[in-house]
């Protein structure tokens, strides 16, 4: 787990730079203003996880479905698995951290 000079854990956020390197947060507010942004977005993003699994999981039962087809929602599946796997790092983090404050 990553912390700032302080000590404090950085929270892992869920989107990255530009060139896809990981954001993190230096914040003990988790009701702050990005730590709340951050807290929509993923909310957003399992939302959206949730869509596309269902959507695929309609293709795949079609005998008829195309490698084209076939091919686009493996892309958006391992997009969506990517960011259920940061959210679910990020949660985790933040459990060990307050684990240890109880």
């Amino acid at each position: 787990m990553l912390c700032d000079g302080t000590g404090t854990p950085l929270r892992l956020l869920p989107w990255t730079t530009p060139d896809g390197r990981p954001c993190y947060l230096s914040t003990d507010d988790p009701g702050g203003l990005l730590s709340t942004l951050a807290d929509a977005v993923e909310a957003e993003l399992l939302t959206s996880a949730e869509e596309v699994l269902g959507l695929a999981r309609g293709l795949i039962a079609e005998p008829g479905a195309h490698g084209r087809e076939l091919r686009f929602t493996g892309v958006r599946l391992a997009e969506a698995l990517q960011d259920a796997l940061r959210i679910a790092e990020s949660r985790g983090a933040r459990l060990v951290v307050a684990e240890r404050v109880t």
